[in-house]
């Protein structure tokens, strides 16, 4: 995948496949309760509860299904109480993977992800296995065709540790967990465009798969973002480009 961003591929693929699996509203509204229920129902006081909006809105979810969302996070509408937690383990080849879950039942959710990491020659690891091979980092990519040098101007004032332009016009920023908030609200002030953005787990080293056992990984991976709790899935696995087409 020389000269394109890899996030936006793995950004393209999980979103196709979260349309054809009906779980676009599902993760954006379990997103958007959480977030209300850890930083309050006032976007403009809560920037992760703001770009959550945003994204759902992109989605085209309706203001009314924000709003009981935020009310079910602030404890003003009856509804599921949902919590973030995450689990571990080891896909085939020995690849590292994080399963970032949003539940409102952790009996359930950890039998499901038991079961797919079983059923796809996987194991589950105890926690903290393989979880200080990632960096938390954000991630924005841009569309083709921006100012480089005011996009750097915007960035690095707000927070941004690294901006690659990649061979396809694309513009790929990474920034400390802690600065992703600030970076997104710059460049939305700046009324730069943004492709997609997000905070993910993203590994320190990678291990490159051929196609064989690339499709062996994602047959686990597939199954667990198959599963209504899980929310991301993160991999120590290079793909190779034919897993993207």
């Amino acid at each position: 995948m020389a000269g394109h961003s890899k996030w936006a591929n793995i950004k393209h693929r999980k979103a196709a496949q979260d349309a054809k699996r009906g779980k676009v509203f599902t993760k954006h509204i379990r997103e958007i309760t959480v977030a209300a229920r850890q930083g309050g129902g006032d976007a403009d006081a809560n920037p992760r509860l703001r770009i959550a909006i945003d994204k759902a809105l992109g989605a085209n979810m309706t203001r009314d299904t924000i709003d009981r969302a935020i009310k079910r996070g602030t404890g003003d509408l009856e509804g599921g109480s949902y919590e973030e937690i995450r689990y571990e383990g080891y896909a085939p080849s020995g690849i590292a993977v994080l399963v970032e879950c949003t539940t409102d039942n952790k009996n359930r959710t950890v039998a499901e992800v038991r079961h797919a990491f079983s059923k796809f020659n996987g194991n589950m690891g105890t926690e903290g296995s393989v979880a200080y091979m990632f960096e938390k980092l954000g991630v924005i990519l841009l569309p083709a065709g921006q100012d480089e040098e005011q996009v750097m101007d915007v960035v690095l004032d707000a927070g941004a540790e690294d901006i690659v332009t990649h061979d396809d016009g694309m513009i790929e920023i990474t920034c400390p967990a802690d600065a992703y908030h600030g970076v997104v609200s710059a460049l939305s002030a700046a009324e730069i465009a943004i492709e997609s953005s997000e905070v993910v787990q993203r590994a320190a080293n990678e291990i490159s798969l051929d196609d064989e056992d690339a499709a062996k990984v994602m047959k686990l991976i597939d199954a667990l973002e198959e599963l209504d709790d899980v929310q991301d899935v993160f991999t120590n696995a290079d793909f190779p480009e034919s897993v993207f087409a």
